[in-house]
């Protein structure tokens, strides 16, 4: 198609990417350094219909870009970009294949797959280093020119030490699809999420902030829909600044901005789940959908001597090339979009690893950790790394720098193998409840800086955990072979669902036991949404395909349901209310007690424990005494692993003093109807605080144990 005469073309500008409505007309700019020349095609607002094809008249610092003042906001449009086809040099254009903007702010359609979205004729005998000319526009997304006004109102982003935080990581369709409280046409949606239903039960819980699987536009794999399934957890991104089209109700950016503000309205935190890591092309035989066919050398790591093949260290088939200064600066800009702009309050990094790593491998002084360290934007938001991935020297627990939070892995396997009943596990529960200090306690870290999790998105959900043995993901067309195998479980006799009274009993007892052990522990807890409701996934532990009811939270609460989401309520307000829970450095035991902040660990006989104990294998039970001398302030945590009562004699107080029991996991209820009554019942996790009282010091003994 040829450009179109009556449309104005004008120079523009190139140090703003994208495309930029200033009121009157729109800037669009594109960087390709390896590309000869660009085209702007601009479409009718049903996206079938290529109604101009606009050569952007300039190219400044290989930055592409031109000004239309005829464009106006909701126009569509999208790229061709000429340049040459050498795979084996990585260079891959094709100027028949229709591009999608990597600063588009919001995409209209969706792709519908077929092999004209490849580069290269599939099926040919040279496979991509052949070259199709097939047109693929009528079934491609096309950027939306976007007017970024919105009425934001009085927002105040809440306000609170990352110490006092507890992260609650739940999916926007799958919160909200199923509850009839939620008006039926917000379902599923945005604006299901900000529904007063739904706002309502997220602070009833107590949590401070919602973290959101990824939102940013993404596609359902081809291998996918061939099997007639959808990615259903986002993790396969299309575009970095859009929002995904299918949790729109009303559609437009005012409603993801909408929910910001109502949670922001609540007191609630907003943090997305984002994948700057790597991009839904896949690896050589991938689609051209954006990057690839925009600049592939810049975009992607490439294997240095052979470019052809892609370096793929998130097991996704590519890997963002993060150390090119324009790509650092597309992440760059697409963070502080989503803050500015959008108002979200925090990341968590998608295999966060990829991100820091340099030429040599990982790198605490990476381009994009320093990058990220002096920026006055994001350096004043949450920043959560998942700090791995599969590359060379990928597992990186603890490695990152100060100011960093980090999902730890290993407080979930400790935790799990812990109540499981595993031996010699009382030196590793011990360090994961003192905040992992082994890992993180360096550089000036505090034990937020562990988010602490037994259950997430990726696994077995707490129900599973305590009701299957081994994985079953047949659902997902992979013969059961993907997810995780070790899973630290227990079915306690049974595969799945029981009638067994026992049995269920006793998956109820440790269910209360791992998110108790969960909130009582230093470090930043993240609550699973569904945990608190009893949600299964049948056993599947990796259920990122299955968009129904597999992944959705059920409503539909029984008594018995009721009952363990009153627990968990009560469990998160015990944990707001107690300081000694929340510390915002970490305290190690001092022999001349002169610091205020105080630990100590306390065997079954009340004293301290000896290193000839904690190497003992069949060893269960220990507490643990947190001291505020300043407070006058003593809280005792007694874990117990154990299949028989166990005998703990409390730790001796102050003259006057006594200790009053004020969470157990014994029964549904936590707290004793008799608050002040010293506890004696069996019990596997027990918390006990002093009461100032007239009467004289005493030591009560109490029963613990796990049945």
């Amino acid at each position: 198609m040829s450009n179109d005469s009556k449309i104005e073309l004008l120079p523009g500008y190139h140090h703003t990417l994208g495309a930029t409505w200033d009121g009157s007309g729109v800037n669009f700019a594109l960087f390709s350094g390896d590309a000869e020349r660009v085209e702007l095609c601009l479409f009718d607002h049903s996206g079938r219909h290529e109604r101009a094809r606009l050569t952007l008249p300039e190219c400044t610092d290989q930055v592409w870009h031109g000004y239309v003042p005829d464009c106006r906001p909701g126009d569509l449009y999208g790229y061709r970009v000429h340049g040459a086809y050498e795979p084996e040099a990585g260079l891959r254009f094709n100027a028949n294949k229709l591009l999608i903007d990597p600063y588009a702010k919001q995409l209209a359609g969706e792709i519908k797959w077929s092999d004209t979205h490849l580069a290269y004729r599939a099926g040919s005998g040279k496979q991509d280093l052949s070259f199709d000319r097939r047109d693929n526009a009528r079934s491609m997304p096309k950027g939306v020119v976007v007017d970024p006004a919105f009425s934001w109102g009085n927002d105040v982003v809440p306000s609170r030490h990352p110490a006092d935080c507890i992260y609650y990581e739940t999916h926007v369709k799958g919160f909200s699809m199923l509850n009839n409280a939620v008006a039926e046409e917000s379902r599923g949606c945005f604006a299901g999420l900000c529904d007063p239903a739904s706002i309502a039960h997220i602070k009833s819980l107590g949590v401070t902030s919602v973290e959101l699987l990824p939102i940013h536009a993404f596609v359902d794999d081809r291998f996918l829909v061939d099997k007639g399934l959808r990615n259903y957890w986002g993790y396969s991104t299309l575009n970095y600044f859009a929002p995904e089209n299918r949790y729109f109700s009303y559609g437009g950016l005012a409603e993801v901005k909408t929910m910001v503000r109502k949670l922001h309205d609540a007191g609630l935190e907003v943090i997305l789940d984002v994948v700057y890591n790597h991009t839904c092309e896949g690896d050589h035989r991938g689609p051209s959908l954006s990057f690839r066919g925009i600049d592939n050398r810049a975009y992607y790591r490439l294997v240095d001597d052979n470019p052809r093949y892609y370096i793929n260290d998130t097991g996704c088939g590519n890997t963002v090339n993060i150390n090119h200064p324009r790509v650092l600066q597309l992440v760059m800009d697409s963070l502080r979009y989503w803050v500015t702009d959008m108002h979200v309050d925090g990341f968590r990094f998608d295999l966060a690893s990829t991100l820091a790593r340099e030429p040599h491998g990982f790198d605490q002084r990476s381009g994009f950790l320093d990058a990220v360290r002096q920026d006055p934007v994001l350096s004043r938001v949450r920043l959560i790394a998942e700090p791995w991935d599969i590359g060379p020297g990928g597992y990186q627990l603890g490695a990152f720098p100060a100011g960093w939070s980090e999902w730890n892995d290993r407080y979930r396997d400790t935790i799990r193998r812990f109540w499981r009943g595993d031996e010699s596990m009382l030196p590793e529960l011990a360090r994961r409840v003192h905040g992992s200090s082994d890992t993180f306690d360096h550089s000036g870290r505090g034990a937020w800086s562990s988010v602490n999790l037994v259950t997430a998105h990726d696994g077995f959900t707490l129900m599973d955990c305590v009701s299957y043995n081994e994985r079953h993901n047949e659902p997902n067309g992979e013969q059961g072979k993907d997810g995780h195998d070790a899973n630290y479980s227990d079915n306690y006799g049974v595969e799945g669902p029981t009638d067994s009274k026992a049995i269920n009993a006793m998956r109820d007892q440790q269910r209360r036991n791992l998110l108790a052990t969960l909130f009582l522990s230093q470090g930043t807890p993240l609550l699973l949404a569904g945990d608190e409701l009893g949600r299964s996934q049948a056993g599947n532990n990796n259920a990122y395909c299955q968009d129904n009811e597999i992944n959705w939270l059920n409503w539909s609460l029984t008594t018995h349901q009721e009952q363990f989401l009153a627990f968990v309520r009560e469990l998160i307000a015990l944990r707001n209310t107690e300081s000694l829970l929340r510390l915002r450095k970490y305290v190690h035991s001092s022999d001349d007690g002169e610091d205020d902040l105080q630990i100590r660990w306390i065997s079954p006989c009340g004293e301290q424990m000896q290193e000839s104990q904690w190497s003992e294998s069949h060893a269960r039970c220990v507490g643990v005494l947190l001291t505020d001398a300043r407070k006058q302030d003593n809280l005792c945590t007694v874990f117990n692993a154990s299949r028989v009562d166990v005998e703990f004699t409390l730790p001796g107080l102050a003259s006057g003093n006594r200790w009053q029991c004020v969470f157990h996991t014994a029964e549904t209820s936590p707290v004793s109807s008799d608050d002040t009554k010293f506890i004696a019942y069996a019990s596997s996790v027990s918390v006990y605080k002093p009461l100032v009282c007239a009467a004289d010091e005493v030591n009560k003994q109490s029963k613990s144990n796990e049945t």
